[in-house]
C-alpha cells in the first residue's frame, strides 16, 4: 500500500454526501479522509487505504451514513488492515482473525460515538467488549486512552481457558457484529511499512490538532487515542543492532605475527644501524563464528498465542542473525535445547512443555556454557529475573511494553 497523496476525485457516489458533512461536521475525520480511496461496491468494507460502499449504505439514515463512514476513515488512518495482516503472518494458524477485528471494530466504533457522531444499530463497542469480557465498566475516553487492538486481542486470548475470547464471540453475535475489515498482504514489518506508519501517524496528528483547534468532532480527544502508535523504532530494529553489537567480530591477539607498527619501527632501526626495538606482536582477525542464544517462556503463564508469537520471533531471528543460532526452551527447567546454523530457520517447532512454572537461570547458565555472545529471552517476565549474569549481554523481549523493566538486560517490545 502505497499513499502518494490526497485521494481527491476518488469519491464514491454513494459515500459522497456522507463525507461532504463529515468535512463541515469533523475537521478530523474530513482531513483523513482525503487520504483514503473512496469505491462503490458491493458491501461496505476497508481494505488497506480502500474504502467500498455497498448498496446497504445508501438505505441508512444520513448521521448513520457519516458514522459509518467515519468509522471506516479511522481503520484505514489507524493502518487495521496492514496490522492485521502483520500479526496474522507472525502468529500463523493461531491467530483468530475474527477476533482481531473484532477488537477493530469495536475501538473505531467507540472513537466515533466520541465524536459524537451516530452509528447503525445495534453496534459494538470497546466499552461494551470490555464488560462482555471482562465485567469492567469504563468511561469511553478512559477506554479509548488505555487500548490498543493487539493489547486487546492478546488480553481476550490470555490463559487456556479462553473464556474472556469466548465471551467477546458471544457479544459479538448479540450485536450482530459483520467484520470492517480485510487484510492486505504487504512489506509486513519491513522499511516500506514503517515508512507508512510514520506517515499516517503524521496524517493523523495533523487531523486531531485540526479538529482540537475546531472544538468539534473526533478532534475533542485531544491526542488521547492508544491506537495511535507513538512514532518509535520498529522493534525488529532494535534487536538487530543489540544482536549485531554482541556479535561483531573482534580481533585478537597473535603471538606469532608482528604488527604493522614494529615491522616498521624494525626496518627504520635497521637502516639507521640503530637497535632493533623489542617484537610487539599484532592482531589477527576473530575467525570463529558467532553465537547466540534464543531462550523461548513455553511456562504455564504463556497462553498460545503468545506462544505462537514467541515461536515466530524465533525463526525470524535464525533467519537474520547471521550467527549460529542455540534455541533453548524452558519453563522451570530445559526442556529443549538445538543449535541451527548461520541463516537456518527451524522447519516447524518443538513439542512444547505446557503448564510449568517459570526459572530463568537454567536458559542463562546454558547459554554462557555454549558460549554465546547474547541471550535473546521470549518472555511475558512472570517471574523473578534472579541476578545478573557476568559476561552475557541478556536481552528481554515482551509480547508488549507494560510490565515493568528487569533490572538488568535490556527490553524490546514486541508490539512496538
Amino acid at each position: 500500500m502505497t499513499v502518494a497523496g490526497p485521494a481527491t476525485g476518488r469519491h464514491s457516489r454513494r459515500a459522497a454526501p456522507a463525507l461532504r458533512a463529515l468535512a463541515e461536521a469533523d475537521p478530523a475525520i474530513g482531513a483523513l479522509s482525503l487520504w483514503c480511496t473512496h469505491r462503490d461496491g458491493a458491501a461496505t468494507r476497508t481494505r488497506g487505504a480502500t474504502i467500498t460502499y455497498g448498496p446497504e449504505f445508501e438505505e441508512l439514515q444520513p448521521h448513520e451514513r457519516m458514522g459509518l463512514a467515519a468509522r471506516h476513515v479511522l481503520h484505514v488512518a489507524l493502518r487495521h488492515s496492514a496490522r492485521l495482516s502483520d500479526l496474522e503472518a507472525r502468529l500463523g494458524p493461531g491467530f483468530d482473525a475474527g477476533l482481531w477485528t473484532l477488537c477493530a471494530d469495536a475501538l473505531a466504533a467507540e472513537a466515533v460515538l466520541a465524536g459524537e457522531h451516530a452509528l447503525p444499530r445495534p453496534a459494538v463497542t470497546l466499552t461494551g467488549l470490555l464488560e462482555a469480557a471482562f465485567g469492567s465498566r469504563v468511561a469511553p475516553t478512559a477506554a479509548l486512552a488505555a487500548w490498543d487492538v493487539d493489547r486487546l486481542y492478546f488480553a481476550l486470548t490470555a490463559g487456556d481457558g479462553r473464556g474472556a475470547a469466548e465471551r467477546a464471540g458471544d457479544y459479538a453475535r448479540r450485536q450482530a457484529h459483520v467484520p470492517d475489515v480485510e487484510g492486505e498482504p504487504g512489506d509486513a514489518g519491513g522499511d516500506g511499512d514503517a515508512r507508512e506508519a510514520a506517515r499516517w501517524r503524521s496524517h493523523m496528528v495533523r487531523a486531531m490538532e485540526a479538529g482540537r483547534r475546531a472544538g468539534r468532532g473526533l478532534g475533542r480527544m485531544g491526542h488521547r487515542l492508544a491506537d495511535v502508535p507513538a512514532p518509535r523504532t520498529p522493534w525488529e530494529v532494535v534487536l538487530r543492532r543489540l544482536l549485531a553489537a554482541a556479535v561483531r567480530a573482534e580481533r585478537s591477539p597473535a603471538p606469532t605475527r608482528p604488527s604493522r607498527r614494529w615491522i616498521a619501527a624494525a626496518g627504520l632501526a635497521a637502516a639507521a644501524g640503530g637497535r632493533t626495538p623489542g617484537f610487539e606482536p599484532g592482531t589477527r582477525p576473530w575467525t570463529g563464528i558467532p553465537r547466540i542464544a534464543v531462550a523461548l517462556d513455553a511456562s504455564g503463564s504463556v497462553d498460545d498465542a503468545r506462544l505462537a508469537l514467541f515461536w515466530a520471533e524465533v525463526t525470524g531471528i535464525a533467519r537474520r542473525a547471521g550467527a549460529e543460532v542455540r534455541l533453548i526452551v524452558f519453563d522451570d527447567a530445559i526442556r529443549v535445547s538445538e543449535t541451527y546454523g548461520p541463516g537456518r530457520a527451524p522447519a516447524a517447532p518443538p513439542d512444547m512443555p505446557r503448564g510449568g512454572g517459570t526459572a530463568f537461570r537454567p536458559p542463562i547458565e546454558a547459554a554462557l556454557a555454549a558460549g554465546a555472545a547474547a541471550l535473546v529471552v521470549l518472555t511475558d517476565l512472570d517471574g523473578d529475573v534472579g541476578a545478573e549474569p557476568g559476561g552475557l549481554r541478556v536481552i528481554w523481549a515482551v509480547p508488549d511494553g507494560t510490565r515493568a523493566a528487569p533490572p538488568w538486560g535490556r527490553m524490546v517490545s514486541l508490539a512496538a
